[in-house]
């Protein structure tokens, strides 16, 4: 029952857009237009409940490959099902915090191997991830992340961290607060910052980024998702993505 509520709750959050708390700003659309990249921008004000996207059918529609993003949630089931105790647990001498800060493949290969397909096809399951076009099915353990076995939407993702936030995933308190914890990258009396950068690549061959997270402004948290994608091989997708989240910390957030 615990893990059908879950379910419930996630799909309740990312189904939360409505024609009455959406708008579309021209400002966060020229963000993408000023680096020259494809994706979309979306923020969600959680005090006054509203959505601020560079478009609206883009954040609900444009399902992606996760790429290392998918590690929030294999850390937080590594830790709920103790097959590690907390992020400074080590696997061959290199801890979950140190893999999840570098985006460890190698590390969360054999993370996915010691959880077992099981688990994550369960856990999976439970939270409703990566279900905007179909029922996702883990192919190889050791990849399906990457492989485009499974793709999310930025509807999705800011569900993910909106729910991590609050401690509303079906997951201890505890486990909650240790992934958050591994995500926060400024912290003071005022202001709290959490993100994660997260690369992929699309099975066209699109390179992705994702930069899922929130900013705490005197204890009212604003949630954001960027999704970047292009083919071009040159571009610095990374420094690009940093230079539109700094603008939308600095340039969109009350």
């Amino acid at each position: 029952m615990r893990y059908l509520l879950g379910w419930f709750l996630l799909s309740v959050c990312l189904a939360s857009c409505s024609p009455n708390n959406v708008t579309e700003d021209a400002g966060l659309k020229k963000l993408l237009e000023t680096e020259k990249l494809d994706g979309v921008i979306g923020i969600f004000h959680n005090l006054s409940g509203d959505f601020v996207l560079s478009n609206r059918k883009v954040f609900r529609d444009s399902a992606l490959v996760p790429g290392s993003s998918f590690y929030i949630v294999q850390s937080l089931v590594a830790i709920e099902t103790g097959r590690l105790k907390d992020e400074q647990s080590d696997i061959n001498g290199t801890t979950l915090e140190q893999a999840f800060k570098a985006d460890s493949l190698h590390f969360f290969q054999e993370l996915a191997g010691r959880i077992g397909r099981d688990t994550l096809q369960r856990w999976i399951d439970t939270l409703g991830y990566a279900r905007r076009y179909d029922t996702p099915r883990i192919a190889r353990l050791d990849r399906f992340w990457i492989d485009n076995s499974i793709r999310v939407t930025a509807d999705e993702q800011l569900g993910i961290v909106k729910k991590l936030y609050f401690d509303q995933l079906p997951f201890q308190r505890r486990t909650h607060a240790i992934v958050s914890n591994m995500m926060l990258v400024e912290d003071s009396t005022d202001n709290k910052l959490a993100y994660k950068f997260s690369e992929g690549r699309n099975a066209d061959g699109t390179r992705i980024l994702w930069i899922q997270g929130w900013k705490e402004i005197l204890q009212h948290p604003h949630f954001f998702v960027i999704q970047l994608k292009t083919r071009k091989e040159g571009v610095d997708l990374k420094a690009a993505g940093k230079r539109i989240m700094d603008q939308v910390l600095a340039g969109f957030l009350p």
